[in-house]
């Protein structure tokens, strides 16, 4: 089943607000095997509407619209729907019941605009909405499926998850999909699609593969999609999955929904290991992305911002001679950092990292994304040498996930 998605608001096409009402639903129609075959964002007038539902009707069988359905006079999606399909709009008891009952919760009283909320077209089938006054509705004509939502985010997804969703599994034959998802890190995308270039190309009609990059990390995503049996279709992503395994090898850090902070976390948690970070040009991300993960009291000890030189030196026991002959970006400054990071915590292993960001500060020796990362246990201390670019963002990124993994790899190794 095609679907186009309909995003309405003037607010969306200014930039004021990011569409994330379209990424949310694509994603989960794409779980229940419905392709998203165009998304398209219109302004609030009658004009744009209507012309975007007549459009989408020539290539879609379900369309859904987001947005334009608050009490407010610029929220004209309803009057535009009850036009395009021939109705007119109406009270409905029901919904101004339930509408009146979550007000009085919040110890809000009704008044007319929240009133008009219960107005709805008349030949509309109702879609209630737990979170909020706007309702959904869901329409049929000429044989294709529309169906309205309010464009604010967390009412939109309680009518999906608690009204939608369920009507699609009752009333449309859907296919069979299974995603499953490989994290890798350390390797070009261009490198990898070579080096599996061979298993890609024999992979069955029924599998497909995509490859998600971000900034150091390449996610690949193997997808199942068949209207014959499930359990086949379940082995042969496994089978498949398996293979990709024996290939990308060391380079896997996880699957599906991991990051590497939850990963990381989740091997220290259960060998009872402790950690401490000592950051320079990465200016505390990696300690966010380890506390971003629930429990992480549990091994994280804390972490030091050692951005100017006499912080290395008092707080991490960086030797002034050290940083004087070498500089602070260096190998011999990493690994003190990292040395001093886990003494001075008492940690099993400590993580240091200390590298030009840019956009300035580099020299022909040693050019912006140079970064120097290493990693310190109680049996040795390792250390490597990155070479990420030259934009500041996706250097601290690049430089937060290499570190996480080097300290992966490290905790692999000394188990």
């Amino acid at each position: 089943m095609n679907t186009e998605i309909i995003t309405i608001g003037d607010e969306i096409l200014i930039g004021q607000i990011v569409d994330t009402n379209s990424a949310y639903l694509a994603t989960e129609l794409n779980k229940l095997g419905i392709s998203v075959v165009q998304i398209t964002s219109v302004s609030d007038t009658r004009e744009s509407i209507l012309k975007a539902l007549e459009d989408a009707g020539t290539r879609a069988e379900l369309i859904i619209i987001t947005g334009g359905l608050g009490p407010t006079s610029d929220d004209i999606t309803k009057p535009a729907l009850s036009e395009f399909f021939s109705t007119n709009l109406v009270e409905d008891a029901g919904v101004l019941e339930r509408i009146t009952a979550l007000l009085a919760k919040r110890g809000v009283a009704l008044n007319e605009r929240n009133r008009k909320q219960a107005e709805l077209p008349a030949n509309c089938e109702v879609l209630p909405n737990s979170a909020g006054t706007a309702q959904g509705m869901w329409f049929t004509r000429n044989g294709r499926h529309y169906i309205s939502l309010p464009g604010v985010p967390f009412e939109m997804k309680a009518i999906y998850t608690e009204e939608m969703e369920p009507r699609f599994r009752n009333r449309f034959h859907l296919p069979h999909i299974i995603h499953t998802t490989i994290l890798t890190t350390g390797v070009p995308e261009s490198e990898m699609a070579n080096r599996i270039s061979q298993w890609e190309a024999q992979l069955p009609p029924d599998l497909k593969l995509a490859y998600l990059p971000s900034p150091g990390i390449l996610r690949l995503r193997i997808t199942g999609k068949s209207n014959g049996d499930r359990i086949v279709l379940e082995n042969l992503v496994k089978s498949e999955k398996h293979k990709l395994e024996a290939i990308a090898g060391p380079d896997i850090f996880g699957y599906d929904n991991d990051t590497l902070e939850s990963v990381v976390g989740r091997i220290m948690k259960e060998n009872h290991l402790t950690l401490s970070l000592a950051e320079s040009c990465t200016g505390g991300n990696i300690s966010t992305l380890i506390t971003s993960v629930p429990g992480s009291s549990a091994y994280y000890k804390g972490g030091t911002v050692a951005y100017s030189n006499e912080i290395k030196t008092s707080e991490l026991n960086v030797s002034p001679y050290t940083l004087i002959i070498n500089g602070a970006v260096s190998q011999e400054v990493a690994e003190q950092m990292a040395d001093g990071s886990r003494t001075r915590f008492s940690s099993d292993f400590a993580l240091a990292v200390t590298g030009i960001a840019g956009p300035d500060g580099g020299s022909p020796e040693k050019p912006v994304g140079t970064t120097w990362i290493a990693v310190a246990s109680k049996k040795r201390i390792v250390s490597h040498c990155y070479h990420f670019g030259d934009n500041r963002g996706r250097n601290i990124q690049r430089a937060s996930v290499s570190g996480l993994f080097m300290l992966l790899k490290e905790i692999k190794n000394c188990l």
